[in-house]
């Protein structure tokens, strides 16, 4: 069987890297197809090498763009390779236009589709990314959820039992075997004079809360303030969009936040491991704090994660005045959840389920 790994963006290769290395460690015939959705492949090469990864076979640099060019940039591109290359089976993973135009490309030329964290669903279609979720569930021929939650959305929306194998989040995988590569690798906390569970960490990055200036504003100032209650810094590694969006709107830097360049993924995961508290927007991020046993607060209105909600990691606060009674909340509860997205043998159970 010949595998071809289909990645796009810097989440995608982290959450590939444990199906990639246990493709490696079994000899299996595979190849890594990067489409450049956010970056270059010469930006992801340094990236890679951290997480000692084998380079992309295949690189279509596709960069930004609207969503229907950006789509029909790789549908174009990746049909040309699988015609060439051809793969018995695609696997892609997530909810970007990456995962949309690969499977699409594959099922369209009948290889068959494996998507990796399978059966999110946020029941927001204003949301980009859950239209690419359904669409890429709807035609692959092995779903591969992440909990049993994430099955059973599957099965109400009509798709057939034997497609769908419940696993595990890879993240969990890629949690664990990076961290090991940070701790030999990086001395982030050392390097902004941090320690650990000494300061709160915060990402902002999703159009519906950078783009309106209220929503970005209210969150700006609870940061100010959670920095006047607890007197702990909070490191804000912003999104450079972010930070054009501040200055356009004019919003300054709130006492207490130490703005930085966005950092690597080792120091990132250090950061993360070290927080005493994690504020974001992102999806993923509420998954690996859960996985740190890290507590967090969401700035949305909703989450395709309700499994971190349940189990009692995250709270969603929306990005109003409910932020500092759910900081409050997460600080006093004990870190002592379990962890809904399997045991880190994500990666080894997708394979197995494939040959």
């Amino acid at each position: 069987m010949k595998i071809a790994i289909i990645l796009g963006t810097r989440p995608e290769i982290i959450k590939m890297s444990p199906i990639i290395r246990e493709c490696q460690n079994k000899g299996l015939d595979h190849y890594i197809l990067h489409t450049g959705q956010h970056y270059s492949h010469e930006m992801d090469r340094v990236f890679f090498e951290d997480l000692e990864l084998p380079q992309p076979k295949y690189n279509l640099d596709v960069g930004s763009g609207l969503h229907g060019e950006q789509t029909a940039k790789m549908l174009t591109g990746m049909e040309k390779i699988f015609l060439e290359d051809t793969p018995d089976v695609v696997l892609v993973q997530g909810d970007t236009n990456t995962v949309l135009a690969g499977a699409l490309a594959a099922s369209k030329l009948h290889i068959k589709v494996g998507h990796v964290e399978a059966g999110l669903r946020s029941f927001d279609r204003d949301m980009p990314e859950e239209i690419n979720r359904i669409m890429a569930d709807h035609i692959s021929d092995y779903l591969f959820a992440p909990t049993e939650n994430s099955k059973q959305y599957l099965l109400s929306e009509g798709i057939p039992e034997q497609k769908i194998h419940v696993t595990g989040n890879t993240v969990v995988d890629a949690v664990f075997q990076n961290l090991e590569i940070a701790k030999k690798r990086t001395d982030v906390l050392e390097r902004f004079g941090l320690s650990k569970n000494g300061y709160f960490l915060t990402t902002v990055h999703r159009a519906e809360n950078v783009d309106d200036r209220d929503r970005l504003e209210s969150i700006l100032k609870a940061f100010e303030n959670i920095h006047a209650k607890y007197n702990l810094p909070v490191i804000f590694p912003a999104h450079p969009r972010t930070v054009k969006m501040m200055e356009t709107f004019g919003l300054s830097i709130p006492k207490g936040t130490k703005l930085i360049d966005p950092v690597g993924y080792l120091d990132f995961l250090q950061l993360e491991n070290g927080a005493k508290l994690i504020i974001t927007d992102s999806g993923g991020l509420q998954e690996e704090a859960c996985i740190h046993g890290v507590p967090c607060v969401t700035l949305r209105d909703n989450t395709e994660r309700p499994e971190t909600v349940e189990v009692g990691s995250n709270v969603i606060a929306g990005t109003g005045a409910n932020i500092m009674d759910a900081v409050e909340t997460m600080l006093n509860k004990k870190n002592d959840w379990t962890n809904p997205y399997g045991n880190g043998n994500a990666g080894e159970l997708t394979i197995k389920y494939l040959l």
